[in-house]
């Protein structure tokens, strides 16, 4: 149950920040993104997925427990990320590495059309939710500035019971929107047998976003 809840947390989608794009993006590449590769060293396992059709799991609403509450009460939509309009067209392209404790996944997607940022606001910045035996958070956190371009940072906890055990996963995630563009970075811990939990290297995601988005740019 927390694997699905953290693969499906790829897809949270919130807030914009900052202004509209001041740069030409007629010739971005998201099979760019499979450049960020050259950033990991040895202790890293790198794969790449080239070009292809976009999964629809991507872009779907973060899945939650029926009947689950929210604080504020108000602020549900940021919990369960951005609902994409029906028939959404588009393509995509990433580049995952495991090392150092971390998991990295970059995503670069281009769509139909573009795709809205809701705005959580001042009151949503951070929203609990609980319900169906599950429980967590979801706060927004820093991101990179990169011009011309709206980004913004979470970080969402989930606590639920597994085996009959407590368990805590946490997802850190980056987004960048440009044009008809969107470039994603998600980023976990790896839970290993016998081996310490490592804290995610949020700086490195956000370095990891924004050398994306340069890429994909062909800047």
């Amino acid at each position: 149950m927390l694997r699905t809840i953290l693969t499906l947390a790829i897809a949270i989608v919130m807030a914009a920040c900052s202004s509209g794009s001041s740069v030409s993006d007629s010739k971005a590449d998201i099979a760019k993104v499979l450049d960020v590769r050259s950033s990991f060293g040895p202790e890293f396992t790198v794969s790449t997925v080239a070009p292809t059709g976009i999964d629809p799991r991507l872009l779907a609403p973060q899945a939650l427990p029926q009947g689950a509450v929210f604080d504020p009460p108000d602020c549900a939509k940021v919990a369960t990320g951005l609902v994409v309009p029906p028939g959404l067209k588009g393509n995509m392209a990433a580049t995952t590495a495991e090392g150092d404790g971390n998991r990295f996944i970059t995503i670069a997607v281009e769509t139909s059309e573009p795709l809205q940022f809701p705005d959580p606001g001042e009151a949503c910045q951070k929203v609990a939710f609980a319900g169906g035996g599950v429980r967590g958070l979801v706060e927004v956190v820093e991101s990179p500035t990169i011009d011309g371009v709206r980004t913004l940072g979470t970080h969402r906890v989930v606590q639920t019971v597994v085996g009959g055990k407590p368990a805590t996963g946490e997802l850190y995630n980056y987004l960048a929107s440009f044009s008809t563009f969107r470039v994603i970075v998600t980023a976990n811990p790896l839970v290993e047998p016998n081996k310490p939990v490592v804290p995610v290297d949020t700086q490195r995601a956000r370095d990891l976003l924004s050398a994306a988005v340069k890429a994909v740019r062909g800047g």
